[in-house]
């Protein structure tokens, strides 16, 4: 959360031109720079949340091939009875 927070003051951060003569100083907002770094964001985004999802879907094939199809019978027609032992102070 705090993330989403801080994107957008970094995003304002990275588009300011900042420039100093004399005693003056000079804080200039390049629109331009703002959206070339909200789009280099974006596709540095995309392209973790692809390797992402390649890698799950790597390892879905890997535990796929280990284990195979597997039939699982349970049956349950016989009335087992288990003691419930529990200790009396």
């Amino acid at each position: 959360m705090r993330i989403v927070i801080a994107v957008p003051a970094l995003l304002v951060l990275g588009a300011c031109n900042v420039s100093k003569e004399g005693n003056a100083v000079t804080v200039q907002y390049d629109q331009n720079t703002a959206e070339n770094t909200a789009v280099a964001i974006g596709n540095t985004a995309e392209n973790v949340a692809n390797d992402i999802g390649s890698d799950v879907k790597n390892t879905g094939e890997k535990l796929q091939n280990k284990v195979g199809n597997v039939d699982v019978s349970v049956k349950v027609d016989k009335n087992e009875k288990t003691e419930n032992k529990t200790d009396k102070k």
